[in-house]
């Protein structure tokens, strides 16, 4: 299992996630990304991202603060 921090990121932090877990993640492995929830519409798109992304599943979406969200995903090939 690997944790990621992309709150520093803002609202850019797509194309960095894509790139983590293409090369930071395992086949059968699992991914915790952390994200600061600036605009709310950023959670939608974070679990749209995912969906379309081959390989990789959605495990939960979930609020971790006030201001942070999680998302967890297995990559599956």
């Amino acid at each position: 299992m690997q944790r990621y921090d992309l709150r520093h990121l803002h609202d850019d932090f797509y194309d960095r996630m894509g790139e983590l877990i293409d090369s930071g993640l395992k086949a059968g492995e699992v991914g915790i990304f952390l994200f600061e929830v600036g605009d709310f519409s950023h959670i939608q798109k974070s679990a749209d991202f995912i969906k379309e992304k081959e390989g990789v599943e959605l495990m939960n979406s979930l609020k971790f603060n006030e201001v942070d969200w999680t998302i967890v995903v297995k990559k599956d090939k």
